[in-house]
């Protein structure tokens, strides 16, 4: 097989804040597999879960460049075998992600079926994406709340806390969006800004405002807390930062009601559906979350959406030159197409 890279500039209609900065943009990597004339598509994104750590699509396009030659002896369908150089190699997640995914579309493609029926899932069962308001003033949050249903039908919003002004202008933000909104469900991801103090402080309060459940409200690396939030907390209490894998399900589970799980930090969507049957193992609920992702690989995470409780693939809503078409909007949901694979398309912006 033959693998290709191809980097892409996106760029975002709204800015968004979150406790460890803001973007504005992002470059990604655009990967293609080809063999036996059929090409497979998947998406690099760079992230960090870190304020102080980073990459980005230069360093990942280095590290996927060395590998190449490796991978181009396998055949797309020897996807163990192939993983196993991924992990062996310490591949960055994103990158094994991008090479799994474009492993999966080349599959669908070759036996002529969306990945979605390939699988034997119901895509009905898919439930409304929430919509993500940044860390802003309230009068800011105010408007974004406004613009997005402008844009759309949006069923949930998705409100980042932990803001840099500390707990109060985290209250204050939120009061705004109930008295603007009193009747949309709110979700609440503080990107790990809290310490134990103002986590128990806050979900006590935030119970008080229509939220369903409160997003790694600690920080990483403050993971021996959860026992105490978990007792304590009136709220579901969801790990993302803390939970790249399948393994980390198992140490975190006693202390968690849900999962985020990204494709990007999972490493493709054969280690996402590790961590789908792990979960449910463990009685946990499960929501999908993105990056900067692109239609590209918010499409992909859709194929595996009939089984997710909460779905946070908003990022392609907020793009305004994505240069793919996939799953469509319907009434707040991602609706996935019949197309073979992933059922994603180049439109070039």
């Amino acid at each position: 097989m033959r693998l290709t890279i191809q980097p892409f500039t996106v760029h975002k209609r709204f800015p968004l804040t979150i406790s460890r900065g803001t973007t504005a943009q992002t470059t990604n990597l655009w990967l293609k597999i080809e063999s036996d004339g059929i090409e497979g598509w998947g998406e690099a994104s760079p992230f960090s879960v870190i304020k102080e750590t980073s990459t980005n699509s230069e360093i990942l396009q280095q590290e996927l460049t060395e590998i190449i030659p490796i991978l181009e002896r396998f055949s797309p369908l020897d996807r163990q075998e192939i993983e196993n150089v991924l992990i062996e190699s310490n591949l960055n997640s994103s990158l094994r992600a991008a090479i799994d995914t474009a492993l999966y579309d080349w599959l669908g493609k070759k036996v002529n079926l969306p990945l979605w029926k390939l699988w034997g899932l119901n895509r009905d069962k898919i439930v409304p994406t929430s919509v993500t308001i940044g860390i802003s003033s309230p009068e800011k949050a105010v408007e974004r709340v406004r613009n997005w249903l402008n844009f759309m039908d949006a069923k949930v919003l998705k409100i980042k806390l932990g803001s840099t002004d500390g707990i109060e202008a985290d209250k204050a933000m939120i009061l705004a969006i109930r008295e603007a909104t009193p009747h949309i469900p709110l979700t609440v991801d503080a990107n790990g800004g809290w310490n134990l103090k103002d986590a128990i402080y806050m979900i006590d309060w935030l119970v008080t405002q229509n939220v369903r459940y409160i997003e790694q409200p600690l920080n990483v690396g403050d993971e021996g807390n959860l026992p105490q939030l978990y007792q304590r907390s009136p709220l579901p209490i969801f790990a993302d930062e803390s939970c790249f894998n399948s393994e980390d399900i198992i140490k975190l589970s006693p202390y968690i009601h849900g999962i985020n799980i990204k494709l990007m930090k999972a490493g493709g969507l054969t280690e996402v559906m590790r961590m789908i049957a792990i979960a449910k193992a463990c009685k946990l609920q499960i929501m999908y979350g993105c990056y900067s992702d692109s239609i590209l690989a918010n499409t992909a995470m859709c194929h595996l959406a009939p089984y997710a409780d909460y779905l946070d693939l908003d990022s392609h809503l907020n793009l305004i030159d994505d240069p793919f078409d996939g799953v469509t909007l319907e009434e707040g949901k991602l609706m996935l197409n019949n197309l073979p694979g992933l059922g994603v398309n180049y439109c070039g912006y």
